[in-house]
């Protein structure tokens, strides 16, 4: 069976994707993968004539869009299994969770059990997700509507939906946001950059940030629009020196998915080697093979999107006076924006000690 990575290529209007979907095709297809393309629903129904407000109401519409978006990732999917090809890429033009945007969030949850499914079961049925801010945030000059006769939004109208798409996915345990602080170029040679870290190919480091902060307000952040829970428990294997396996647990309540991880560490920082999702009964297993010398690492992590960055709020059930934040940049000298509730005490960034790999190795809270 092929070695199969499902994306999601999204963003605000004016960001890029089209452009960015023939790159991936054109990059990938270079370094040996079979790149599949799953068509955006929307497009197709405007192209044949389902319009929104032609349909019974709002809600109908997204149900009959969605109905026919996830039947055709399945359908790639089971055509992909059964290629001789070794590696394929599926990348989806947007995903099912876009469509929150466009419905409250009862609407919402109503379409998705009615297809009988949950939001954490959709939100995690792909491998990554990929963020292509709207040229209406940091690239004003180059947002237009010229080129869409379907598109009329203003700037500000841009960057709301863009805020709005972001929040959608917040959560999802690989989402990366890709801004407008280099030319149009530089932003697609990092989104190649960043899906060819997920894939285990050769690519530079990603630049993660880590500061230590003051407990948060629990109930702020679960009170915050775009921010979403997440329970993470991780161990690790025995490994040689230098590198990482980690075996981690992602879930809220009864829904879990479950990953293992292979990086190389070279620096301080981390180069993913391999990463492949598991089943239940595979974790099951690897749990029977944890490194005796370290323990089982728990924590509760908030996704917060916030000024167009996703910041990863980890608080641990040891502390009850610090948590870590980690938000992934796209250049060293993008600063990072924290929302006032958070307080900052200190960049940890690149130290060892707050490693969760060596916090493993230590009795819970040691680093105070």
């Amino acid at each position: 069976m092929p070695d199969i990575t499902k994306i999601v290529v999204t963003g605000g209007v004016c960001g890029g994707k089209t452009t960015a979907l023939a790159s991936i095709r054109t990059a990938f297809a270079r370094l040996g993968y079979k790149v599949i393309t799953v068509p955006e629903p929307a497009t197709e129904f405007k192209t044949n004539g389902i319009l929104p407000w032609e349909c019974a109401s709002g809600e109908e519409y997204q149900w009959c869009q969605m109905k026919v978006q996830i039947t055709t990732e399945h359908a790639f999917e089971r055509a992909a299994r059964g290629m001789a090809d070794e590696k394929i890429l599926i990348v989806c033009d947007r995903g099912m969770l876009d469509n929150k945007y466009y419905m409250t969030d009862d609407e919402f949850q109503r379409v998705i059990a009615d297809l009988g499914y949950t939001e954490d079961e959709l939100r995690d049925s792909y491998d990554a997700v990929f963020h292509l801010v709207t040229a209406a945030k940091g690239a004003e000059e180059f947002y237009t509507n010229d080129n869409n006769a379907a598109r009329h939004e203003t700037l500000e109208e841009a960057a709301a939906m863009d805020d709005g798409f972001i929040a959608a996915w917040a959560g999802h345990p690989h989402l990366r946001i890709i801004d407008n602080s280099t030319d149009f170029e530089g932003k697609m040679n990092r989104l190649i950059r960043e899906i060819s870290y997920v894939l285990g190919e050769d690519a530079p480091f990603p630049i993660q940030r880590k500061f230590l902060v003051e407990y948060p307000d629990i109930a702020w952040l679960e009170g915050m629009e775009g921010c979403k829970r997440v329970d993470i428990s991780q161990f690790y294997l025995c490994s040689d020196p230098g590198t990482e396996i980690r075996v981690r647990k992602i879930g809220v309540d009864e829904w879990n998915t479950f990953y293992l991880t292979e990086k190389r560490i070279e620096g301080g920082k981390s180069r993913l080697v391999h990463r492949q999702r598991l089943t239940l009964r595979e974790y099951g297993r690897l749990q029977a093979q944890a490194d005796p010398a370290r323990r089982e690492i728990s924590k509760t992590r908030y996704c917060l999107a916030y000024e167009g960055q996703c910041l990863e709020i980890d608080v641990y059930p040891c502390w009850d006076d610090q948590a870590i934040v980690q938000v992934e940049l796209t250049s060293e000298e993008t600063p990072v924006e924290f929302p006032p509730e958070l307080h900052v005490i200190r960049e940890i960034t690149g130290e060892n000690a707050y490693r969760n790999s060596v916090m493993a190795s230590k009795p819970c809270g040691a680093t105070h």
